[in-house]
């Protein structure tokens, strides 16, 4: 399995290109800005993109799922309850003071369970709301993808829109039910493990 990771845009979101390297087949999460520096990688490494995966729709980690479209054809991929924040997220960049490129039509709603392949990687959709009503974490492969739902040390905000500390509190305690050893790739800041956050976390004080 091949992962790079590249922090985009003024807010640094973390973009990763996750791809099979037998096959080529791939999928970017999260691409939020920066478009060139994404293309570059899937050129320089041959892939063929498969998915652009949202964790969620907040406009740091959708600004350029546009051009990554329109490059590769890859299929625009969001959980079905975040539909309402993926079509408002250029009022919420305008709102903020950034500017966004209108947003192409997802072509894949996904649900708890549903799974995504590209070669003979498979990825599993955990819906951990709390951040944002539509979260997804992506599981698979000894590694997990949280978005804005864990990071290194912290947890993401529950004052936008839809955010709901509540589930935030068990969507965290379902990804620290992870296996120990899975690795963390979240949507800002340094990868982690689940063991690491398990013992260093704040958050752990509140579940």
């Amino acid at each position: 399995m091949l992962i790079k990771s590249l922090a985009v845009g003024q807010l640094e979101a973390n973009c990763f290109i996750v791809a099979d390297e037998k096959t080529k087949e791939a999928m970017a999460i999260d691409p939020g800005d920066e478009p060139d520096r994404i293309i570059e990688i899937i050129k320089e490494n041959n892939l063929r993109v498969k998915y652009i995966v949202c964790t969620h729709a907040h406009f740091d980690h959708v600004g350029a799922i546009s051009d990554i479209k329109d490059e590769t054809g890859a299929r625009i991929v969001i959980h079905q309850e975040e539909r309402e924040l993926y079509n408002g997220a250029r009022d919420h960049a305008a709102f903020l003071g950034y500017e966004l490129e209108p947003l192409p039509e997802p072509d894949m709603l996904v649900n708890e369970g549903d799974k995504l392949e590209i070669g003979d990687l498979k990825f599993e959709i955990l819906h951990t709301p709390g951040h944002s009503p539509g979260g997804i974490c992506l599981y698979g492969e000894n590694v997990v993808f949280t978005g804005d739902t864990l990071f290194a040390g912290s947890v993401g905000r529950t004052d936008f829109y839809g955010g709901d500390m509540n589930k935030l509190k068990k969507s965290f305690s379902r990804l620290m039910s992870l296996p120990p050893d899975t690795k963390v790739f979240a949507g800002h800041g340094p990868s982690s493990t689940i063991k690491h956050e398990k013992a260093s976390n704040f958050f752990m004080e509140e579940i």
